[in-house]
C-alpha cells in the first residue's frame, strides 16, 4: 500500500508515527526525532537545516531557501511538530500508527498539523527537485511546543534567534485554505487572523477538614461554582472587521438576509464549519482541567482549575476583569500563558496569490476571510513584525466534519486532499 501513496501522504504518515505528544506545562515526549526526520529531507534537497533545542528534546528545525528574486522580502512557511495527547482507548485505530483506511490517513496530527508539514516538504521537493526556485527567499520552520503556546518553540526562537527570520515580512501556516460546503456548494476559508489566547488557573482556598463535617468553607464547592459560571457564560456577539465581512458573504451564499438573521444563525447554516466559525463571534471561557484533594474523607484546603479563554483581538484585559467579577474576588486568577490576537487585511499581493492558487485547482470557488478561534505560531512571529496567514489548502468532502478533527478522536484527512494541498502550495511558492 505504501508504494501507492503520494509522497505527501507518506511523509505525513511517517511523521504521525513519531509520538510527539505535548501535555503542556513543560511535559512532552519531545520533537527531536521528528525534527531530525524533517531535517534529513531538507538536507536531501541541498538545504542546510539548523536544529534549535530550547530544552533537552524540545527541537525545532529551520532552513532558508534561496528565491529567484532575493530583493523581495522573505516568506516564512512554518508548521509545528508536536501534537496534543490521544487516548488510544477512544480511537478506532492506533493514534500513532499512521493507518491508511477508506482513502484517508488516520492518526494524531493528520490535520493538526503533520499534514501541512508534509505538504511544505513535498512542495519544496517539487520546486527544488525540478531545478526551479521559489519566487522569493523562504524561511522554512518546523517548530516545537506549539500546542503549549510555543513557549519552547516559536516564541523561544523569536526571542533568542530572531536572525533566523531576517528579512521576512509575511508568513503562512495552518488552519486556512480549507474548503467548506454551503448549501451544497464548495467555498474556501482563508485565515486572516486569530483570537487572543489567555490561559488561566483558578484557585479556590478553604479550610481543610474531615470529610464528615458540615463545612461551608469548602474549596472544591467554591471552585465548582466559579467554573460553572464561566463554562455556562454566554458571551455577547461582537463582530470584528473580518467576521462582519465573513457573515455578510456567508449570508449571501446561503441566500439569507443578515439584517433579519442573527450572525449565530448565519454561521449555523454552514453546517460542520460552524464548529470553527461560531467561536470567532465572541469570547469563550472553557474549563479544561480540575485538580483538588487527595483522599475520600479529607476536605482539601485548595482546589484549582484550568480555563482556556479566547478573546477577540485587543479585548484580553477587559475580559480578564469580567472573569474576575464573574467568579468573585475570593477566587484567585493566575495567568499561565497569554498571547496576542491578530487581525490582518483580506487584501494585498499574498492574499491575491493564495486565492489565485486555489482557483487554479478549483476554478471559480468563493474564498472567504475568517478569524480563527484558536491560535498558531503566527502569534510569535508577529513580535518581529511578520504578518501571518493560515493557508494549508485542502479540498475536503462535504460529509467530513473537519473542525471536529482538531484535537478530536479518530483524526484523519483524505489522501486526495493532501495531494491537492501539495499542488496548490507549490503553485503559491512559485508565484509569490
Amino acid at each position: 500500500m505504501s508504494e501507492e501513496l503520494d509522497e505527501t501522504a507518506r511523509i505525513a504518515r511517517d511523521l504521525i508515527r513519531f509520538d510527539t505528544t505535548n501535555w503542556g506545562e513543560g511535559r512532552s515526549r519531545g520533537e527531536t526525532e521528528a525534527a531530525e526526520y524533517v531535517g534529513a529531507i531538507l538536507s536531501g534537497l541541498g538545504l542546510e537545516p539548523e536544529y534549535v533545542e530550547s530544552e533537552p528534546r524540545r527541537t525545532s528545525v529551520v532552513a532558508r531557501v534561496a528565491g529567484a528574486d532575493p530583493s523581495k522580502p522573505a516568506l516564512v512557511v512554518h508548521g509545528h511538530l508536536d501534537v496534543v495527547p490521544a487516548d488510544a482507548a477512544n480511537w478506532s485505530v492506533d493514534p500513532f500508527g499512521g493507518e491508511i483506511r477508506d482513502g484517508m490517513l488516520w492518526g494524531r496530527g493528520a490535520v493538526d498539523m503533520k499534514n501541512m508539514d508534509a505538504m511544505i516538504l513535498t512542495a519544496l521537493q517539487d520546486i527544488l527537485g525540478s531545478g526551479r526556485r521559489p519566487a522569493r527567499d523562504l524561511v522554512v520552520a518546523f517548530f516545537a511546543d506549539e500546542e503549549a503556546g510555543g513557549v519552547l518553540g516559536s516564541h523561544w526562537l523569536v526571542d533568542h534567534r530572531p536572525e533566523l527570520f531576517a528579512g521576512a515580512t509575511e508568513a503562512i501556516s495552518e488552519v486556512g485554505g480549507y474548503s467548506i460546503t454551503l448549501a451544497g456548494e464548495r467555498a474556501y476559508l482563508l485565515q486572516t487572523g486569530e483570537k487572543a489566547l489567555v490561559w488561566v488557573r483558578l484557585r479556590a482556598r478553604g479550610t481543610a477538614a474531615h470529610g464528615s463535617r458540615v463545612m461551608r468553607d469548602n474549596a472544591i464547592t467554591r471552585l465548582a461554582e466559579a467554573i460553572v459560571v464561566l463554562g455556562r457564560r454566554d458571551w455577547p456577539v461582537r463582530l470584528t472587521e473580518t467576521t462582519e465581512r465573513l457573515v455578510a458573504e456567508l449570508a449571501a451564499l446561503l441566500g439569507v438576509d443578515p439584517q433579519r438573521v442573527s450572525p449565530d444563525e448565519v454561521v449555523l447554516g454552514t453546517g460542520t464549519a460552524a464548529g470553527f466559525i461560531q467561536a470567532t463571534l465572541r469570547t469563550t471561557t472553557n474549563p479544561t482541567l480540575l485538580t483538588a484533594g487527595y483522599k475520600h474523607n479529607v476536605i482539601p484546603d485548595t482546589a484549582e482549575a484550568l480555563v482556556d479563554i479566547r478573546t477577540l483581538p485587543g479585548e484580553e484585559d477587559e475580559v480578564l476583569a469580567e472573569v474576575q467579577r464573574l467568579v468573585g474576588d475570593d477566587i484567585e486568577i493566575e495567568v499561565v500563558h497569554r498571547d496576542v490576537g491578530l487581525e490582518n487585511p483580506f487584501s494585498g499581493r499574498l492574499v491575491e496569490t493564495m486565492v489565485e492558487a486555489l482557483h487554479r485547482h478549483d476554478p471559480g470557488v468563493p474564498v472567504l476571510p475568517y478569524l480563527m478561534s484558536g491560535g498558531t505560531d503566527n502569534k510569535a512571529l508577529s513580535k518581529l513584525g511578520i504578518t501571518g496567514y493560515g493557508f494549508a489548502p485542502l479540498r475536503l468532502p462535504a460529509e467530513l466534519d473537519f473542525p471536529g478533527m482538531f484535537h478530536g478522536v479518530d483524526e484523519r484527512v483524505p489522501l486526495d486532499s493532501l495531494s491537492f494541498g501539495r499542488r496548490v502550495l507549490t503553485d503559491l511558492l512559485l508565484a509569490y
